[in-house]
């Protein structure tokens, strides 16, 4: 989470993380606009669901179009990539604003969900499912 000065903007950067996705957020004050991985959120994100989950921070903080978004976000699936820049919008909202660490912390958007994939035992079908059994 680091403040950075380009040319009298501010922007504000930190890091969110969720199963194996890793997502770089930059937050700046704007008009609301959400850029992931250069295309806008609408066309990277099509499920309505995803992108509600990344206007979590927003909505309950009620800053919703008061930053502009730019992320980068790589590794997993669509709904990690999506939990990771909530993460991260989440993490780079409490440094711009520390009054708002109270409530982003008990709605548990702070915490980092560090739930991954059980890795698959030898001798069965997944990690828990086993081969039917047969008795004779």
């Amino acid at each position: 989470m680091v403040l950075e000065k380009n040319k009298g903007s501010e922007r504000l950067y930190a890091t969110g993380r969720r199963k194996e996705s890793s997502a770089r957020v930059w937050l700046k004050r704007g008009s609301g606009s959400i850029v992931v991985n250069s295309k806008p959120l609408e066309e990277y994100f099509v499920r309505p669901v995803l992108r509600v989950i990344i206007n979590q921070p927003f909505a309950i903080t009620n800053t919703s179009g008061q930053y502009d978004v730019f992320c980068t976000v790589k590794g997993g699936g669509t709904s990690g990539q999506a939990g990771a820049i909530m993460h991260g919008i989440t993490r780079a909202l409490d440094v711009a604003d520390p009054n708002l660490h109270s409530t982003l912390s008990s709605a548990g958007l702070l915490t980092r969900d560090s739930r991954t994939v059980e890795r698959k035992k030898p001798g069965r079908k997944k990690a828990r499912k086993r081969f039917q059994f047969s008795k004779r």
